[in-house]
């Protein structure tokens, strides 16, 4: 009897610890959706506000200087978003991609600063919105996977 109430109580133990294995998943799936969703957003604001204030950033160095700050800002949370390290075992391979297209939105930022600073004439042959569309389209294919 006391050996059967040993086995039950064990087998009680390794349920529960499995069901916190579980949830510890389900917490780390929700996080990195709550995290990539809102970066994806920091992504998509900017690609809607950036063409008009380019545009007035070319004449007003008040809107020159708020396009540059808007820039360091998505630049910073890209820089942020690459280092997530809790990333669920189902998103792996499309978060791998989603890091890919946030290292070549770092590469074409950094193409339009120099020494800190946004450099106009840079903007002309940027493929900043083309790959901001093209994060855009992981993120989809991330949340389809349904976390």
């Amino acid at each position: 009897m006391k050996r059967l109430l040993q086995l039950l109580f064990i087998s009680m133990l390794a349920a529960v610890i499995s069901g916190c294995s579980f949830l510890g998943e389900v917490n780390n799936s929700l996080d990195y959706i709550n995290e990539t969703t809102a970066h994806v957003e920091t992504l998509n604001k900017f690609a809607e506000e950036a063409p008009e204030l380019i545009q007035e950033a070319v004449t007003d160095p008040a809107v020159h200087a708020e396009l540059e700050e808007q820039l360091l800002h998505v630049k910073t949370e890209i820089e942020e978003f690459i280092q997530l390290t809790d990333i669920p075992s189902l998103a792996e391979d499309l978060h791998a991609e989603f890091v890919q297209q946030n290292e070549a939105l770092l590469t074409e930022i950094n193409n339009l600063l120099e020494n800190g600073h946004l450099v106009m004439n840079n903007i002309e042959n940027s493929e900043l919105f083309t790959t901001i569309q093209e994060a855009n389209e992981l993120f989809n294919r991330i949340e389809n996977l349904g976390l």
